[in-house]
């Protein structure tokens, strides 16, 4: 069984921390139902990152979530390494990283996504999200098999990502259907903001996803104290309820 705290067994949010005051107060305006983004890149190296991700894992109580930081593959080592020995609740990886991470994690319990990226053609979608293979030509597979492949390597969604906000919500929908169909969780990420947060969501709901967990990043944080506004994560919520009350 997964350790995040789902509303009604259904959506947690995933927004960034900046600090530990931040996290903490994020924790409480979404009443535990959330992830708290800490982004491997931000830190030199992997010692150091575990010393500080660990204290996020105490004032979050255990509701933290590994970052790549804005999908950079180049982090996925560092993601694997640093979830190796602190464990958390939430990790976030590239599709071609996920097995590797599952097997540093020795049979915890931890949630793990899996980074596939929109191609412009409903139903398909790119797996190439790795260090290298992000280098060569773009492997385009269906939905459904890369559904079956993450839960192969040992994923628990696919994280869809850079959506552009609703730029791509028809072919988000064809994922939303796919992942609904598998009974597989979907992550929905980039572009989701206060303004298409609800429609996003909707899409998702509609079609029927189990367990959906959307990232809002950059669109709520705070330009000059670089903090998540507690109080949009209270407005998030609040939306979160209305749709599934």
């Amino acid at each position: 069984m997964d350790r995040l705290d789902f509303y009604k067994g259904r959506i947690c949010l995933n927004v960034l921390g900046n600090n530990l005051k931040n996290a903490e107060e994020i924790v409480e305006a979404a009443e535990g139902h959330v992830v708290v983004g800490v982004l491997s890149a931000n830190y030199p190296d992997t010692t150091s990152a575990i010393e500080k991700m660990k204290k996020y894992q105490e004032v979050t109580k255990d509701r933290l979530s590994v970052g790549l930081g804005a999908g950079n593959p180049n982090q996925c080592y560092m993601v694997s390494d640093i979830s190796s020995v602190i464990k958390p609740a939430h990790i976030n990886q590239v599709f071609s990283a996920v097995g590797m991470t599952r097997a540093a994690l020795d049979g915890s319990s931890n949630w793990i996504n899996s980074l596939v990226s929109p191609t412009g053609m409903p139903g398909m979608v790119n797996i190439s999200t790795g260090p290298l293979s992000s280098k060569e030509d773009k492997a385009i597979i269906p939905v459904r098999t890369a559904i079956a492949m993450i839960k192969e390597m040992g994923g628990n969604s696919i994280k869809y990502f850079p959506m552009g906000g609703l730029k791509t919500a028809d072919e988000f929908r064809v994922v939303a259907r796919e992942c609904a169909g598998a009974g597989f969780a979907l992550e929905p990420t980039g572009g989701i903001d206060m303004d298409n947060f609800r429609e996003i969501l909707k899409i998702a709901i509609e079609e029927g996803v189990e367990k959906i967990i959307p990232h809002v990043y950059s669109s709520i944080i705070d330009k000059t104290t670089g903090d998540t506004k507690v109080e949009d994560v209270r407005k998030l919520l609040s939306i979160i309820k209305e749709l599934i009350e």
